[in-house]
């Protein structure tokens, strides 16, 4: 029997079954991948090196529809960076269960890297000082990660009945449930964090 003209597996087909079963029970395992593969494990390490590769492929997966900002782009950096924000938030949502994995790990997938590369010319180019980069791109990631838990929070995040002071009772009647409001939160804190790091940057 010859060989088939595809290969039957490769790093990304392990990251596409690693993140289903993420998406489903918020854990994998490499046996679990291979049952899903219909293959032995020992054929995954082949293409993976362990657990620890298929979570940065699986990071890669996740991330690889985030636009790239070209070197040397005309544009409002600001709007730049809220692009990317976007997103980089949406990315994290489609898939919450997988961020514990991915914030406890150490980030070296290239093509994420590259997001982070794009976002850091980006700020240093416009008068962020480099001494805050890390800061800057810290206070960013933490937002975005907040936000994208957030955004599938239950459409009732609070209990306007066990409210005490009157004012947030209302104010949770009134702010309305489900994405609008994750959406509408995002914006103001983008709309913030901007505001400010145009202030830094002055």
């Amino acid at each position: 029997m010859g060989r088939p003209s595809t290969p039957l597996l490769s790093p990304e087909l392990i990251a596409e079954a690693a993140l289903g079963l993420v998406d489903r029970d918020g854990e994998f395992t490499v046996a679990q991948v291979a049952a899903a593969l219909k293959v032995r494990p020992s054929s995954l390490y082949n293409h993976v090196a362990g657990k620890a590769q298929i979570v940065e492929a699986m990071r890669g997966l996740i991330f690889r529809d985030v636009p790239r900002v070209p070197s040397g782009a005309d544009g409002d950096w600001v709007q730049q960076v809220r692009v990317l924000l976007r997103a980089y938030r949406d990315a994290f949502a489609a898939h919450p269960r997988l961020v514990p994995m991915l914030t406890s790990q150490t980030v070296s997938s290239p093509d994420v890297m590259r997001i982070y590369d794009d976002l850091a010319r980006i700020l240093t180019d416009h008068a962020i000082p480099g001494d805050r980069l890390l800061d800057v791109i810290t206070v960013l990631d933490s937002f975005v990660i907040g936000s994208a838990l957030d955004a599938v929070a239950p459409d009732q995040v609070w209990d306007a009945e066990h409210a005490q002071d009157p004012r947030l009772a209302q104010a949770i009647r009134a702010v309305g449930a489900g994405t609008r409001r994750a959406d509408r939160s995002f914006e103001l804190g983008l709309d913030l964090l901007l505001a400010g790091l145009t202030h830094l940057a002055d």
